[in-house]
């Protein structure tokens, strides 16, 4: 599908970020040509006015530019006013922002009181009771008249006092009335933010921010692009503030964020950004600003000239149709390629790297659940026998002297000149930059392309690879590669995801290779998690565990680690862990299970959307969990 006259972006083939409009909140500014700035969210109860404040105070030294507290009722909005006195009394000078769900008096409160308020359109005025309910064009209106007139005093107020607001669109916490009429879709989330824009602009009011928030990272990246897109056809060009919502914690919390984040980035859009990991929010802060610090750098970039359009729909996910060669291509899901052409020598003992043990006892291999599906060996010759499912490649010229007619061993090509009449069976071919052979490769269907390149933007180049192959017809697999010699791991963690995501999650990329200066084991990890994160290939648990806050009525970090010490083994299951009933379940939409808190150590169990056990204690509810995805035949037995 041809996407002229329905852009998201400035430049498809070279990154510029595109200009909103800019929005003041306090002493800072965001959206136009300021900076991107980080922010976090306190997980205090903000009736703890000292440790609310505390928390604060850590937030803005670790370089956070906006905190948000949440403001459920009332009285929590008035803390607000306080915690701001006592936070510009010691020096701490940094935007307050307030976070309200179900509550317009709280945030009409709020709104005299401190810079900024969030606002979430699927339940501020709407209701969510997960009913499918039938409108009319009439009743519809209806429904809108009736936000209108809840939400217009809101606005005024904000006007009034010059206090910004954002307007924070969540995939899981869609009202019945748009699920009812768009489903829970991108399309649905825009329309949700949409309603309100509209009213704001009616009453002069522009100091918007907007988020489309999803555990999803397909679903976040296609509603940030659609709503980009709807804003501009509507005369609008407010800020984004990006976040993959429920990202979870630890490596896994960082890939997701990356990929759903990142992919935005590489595309000019975001203007502040909110990491969301199931930790203390001011660990949130250097991701972000390593993720920022990745999507400014302009050096080493190459400049694609061309007047070409995308070749495919950036606002929903269709895999990029490719010949099958061996298990690559087709439907397979995207392969893993692990590399030991830098070492000096090779054993068995390297293949542990990445997934493959090898008992001398047994003579056998076992292969463990991130076992990747090919190596490169560049030079080396083998002296024993590896597993038959690992296919092994090598470069041509060895594997011509050594391996040739030999199953699961393949040639890779630096050169499309070299010798090539007697491949007649799958090979790897380099492509590196923009150096894209069309005839050679129209000639080798059976050529297995790999993307390489040293340069900056990565996405832009591999995309422009894309839309030559899709103009030509060219159906070859293609093998993303990503190299980065970043020896701190978090930043080689998030600059590989960032790169990785975009494509992935447009359906383009049969594989993936990574390359770097760290341990084989951490490598072949990142590259299962960029495809997991992506949802192109899951391997293994997920969990949609949200950051905490306020609201959160267990201690989320143990409660994530306690099920994940349990449920880790439990390949393609979504577990949703949420702190509270404004996020659940609502946002672990499409969770398998879900474990949310009620009241005081008190746990209510979902099947999907479906709540099955009331008011567990939280002492039994993690047993509870597992006796609930053993009933639904979901549980298997650890090995051990």
């Amino acid at each position: 599908m041809k996407t002229e006259n329905k852009s998201y972006c400035l430049d498809y083939y070279n990154r510029k970020r595109i200009l909103t409009s800019e929005v003041t909140i306090g002493s800072l500014k965001i959206g136009g040509k300021n900076i991107i700035l980080p922010q976090s969210m306190t997980t205090t109860d903000t009736m703890d006015v000292a440790g609310s404040v505390a928390q604060s105070k850590r937030m803005i030294d670790a370089g956070c530019e906006l905190v948000r507290l949440t403001a459920p009722s009332k009285k929590e909005a008035e803390k607000l006013g306080e915690i701001k006195t006592i936070l510009n009394k010691d020096g701490y000078h940094k935007p307050l922002v307030a976070d309200i769900h179900f509550t317009p008096n709280a945030a009409e409160i709020a709104a005299k009181l401190i810079e900024k308020i969030r606002v979430n359109p699927g339940n501020y005025a709407d209701k969510k009771k997960f009913e499918e309910i039938e409108f009319t064009e009439e009743s519809y209106q209806e429904e809108l008249t009736r936000i209108e007139e809840k939400f217009t005093p809101l606005v005024k107020i904000c006007k009034e006092h010059g206090t910004a607001m954002r307007i924070g669109t969540n995939h899981g916490s869609l009202s019945d009335r748009i699920l009812s009429r768009f489903g829970d879709t991108p399309e649905g989330m825009v329309e949700s933010a949409m309603e309100f824009l509209r009213i704001c602009r009616k009453h002069d009011f522009h100091q918007l921010v907007i988020s489309m928030k999803a555990s999803n990272t397909l679903i976040m990246v296609q509603a940030y692009r659609l709503l980009v897109m709807t804003m501009l056809k509507e005369g609008m060009n407010y800020p984004l503030h990006l976040g993959v919502t429920e990202a979870g914690d630890g490596e896994d919390g960082r890939i997701k964020s990356a990929v759903g984040i990142g992919a935005l980035l590489e595309d000019g859009l975001g203007d502040t950004i909110r990491v969301s990991l199931t930790e203390d929010p001011e660990f949130e802060i250097p991701v972000a600003q390593k993720l920022i610090e990745k999507g400014n750098k302009t050096k080493n970039n190459l400049i694609v000239k061309t007047n070409k359009t995308i070749t495919y729909n950036p606002y929903e996910y269709n895999r990029r149709k490719t010949n099958i060669q061996h298990n690559i291509g087709g439907k397979n899901v995207p392969i893993v390629f692990s590399d030991l052409s830098q070492k000096d020598k090779i054993s068995t003992a390297n293949f542990f790297g990445f997934g493959y043990n090898y008992s001398i006892n047994l003579d056998k291999w076992n292969l463990q659940d991130l076992a990747a599906d090919y190596v490169f060996l560049g030079d080396h010759k083998l002296d024993f026998e590896t597993p038959g499912t690992l296919g092994i490649v090598h470069h041509f010229h060895t594997w011509k002297e050594n391996y040739v007619g030999k199953s699961n061993h393949y040639p890779y090509l630096k050169h499309y000149e070299t010798d090539i009449y007697i491949l007649e069976k799958s090979f790897f071919l380099e492509i590196k930059d923009l150096d894209l052979p069309i005839e050679f490769i129209r000639q080798n269907p059976h050529a297995i392309l790999v993307l390489t390149t040293n340069l900056n933007n990565k996405t832009q180049i591999y995309r422009y690879i894309r839309t030559l192959l899709d103009e030509n017809q060219l159906e070859n697999p293609v093998i993303l590669k990503y190299e980065h010699e970043l020896t701190d791991l978090e930043e080689f963690q998030l600059y590989t995801a960032s790169d990785a995501g975009n494509q992935f999650i447009d359906g383009f990329g049969d594989g993936i290779w990574i390359t770097g200066p760290q341990p084989l084991q951490i490598i072949n990890s990142l590259s299962f998690g960029i495809l997991q994160a992506t949802r192109t290939r899951i391997s293994k648990t997920e969990y949609i565990s949200c950051p905490s806050c306020g609201r959160t009525l267990f201690d989320l970090q143990e409660t994530t680690a306690k099920i994940r010490s349990k449920t880790s083994h439990l390949k393609g299951i979504k577990i949703g862990i949420m702190g509270c009933i404004v996020n659940g379940p609502g946002e672990m939409a499409d969770a398998d299970y879900g474990y949310v808190g009620t009241g005081p150590g008190k746990i209510h169990l979902y099947k999907e959307k479906e709540v099955v056990r009331k008011n567990v204690s939280e002492e039994e509810a993690v047993n509870a969990l597992i006796d609930l995805i053993k009933e639904h035949g979901d549980w298997v037995e650890p090995i051990l």
